[in-house]
């Protein structure tokens, strides 16, 4: 029982999707050090734009949700619209 537990959420058995992820981050590390980017510099520019929001205080949530708004103005109602469209139409 635990054994699919994991196993939904790992997407597959824990050991090829472990490998995987083991392998791809090896590529992407060779990919960043290609680029110049080292590990410390993100965590750098993380923690500078952690404190760049933190700093904008509530301007930046006040900008997000006007932008959440503007947009569920024209999404939620197309949104229901195919909802309610898909329901009237019968699948058999």
């Amino acid at each position: 029982m635990t054994d699919s537990k994991f196993s939904r959420f790992f997407g597959g058995s824990p050991g090829p999707v472990i490998l995987r992820l083991i392998g791809l981050s090896v590529v992407v590390g060779i990919v960043l050090s290609a680029l110049n980017l080292h590990p410390r510099q993100v965590l750098t520019y993380l923690s500078s734009l952690v404190q760049h929001i933190y700093y904008m205080g509530f301007d930046a949530v006040h900008w997000a949700v006007e932008y959440f708004l503007l947009g569920a103005l024209i999404v939620f109602p197309i949104w229901l619209i195919m909802r309610l469209l898909k329901i009237g139409r019968r699948e058999d």
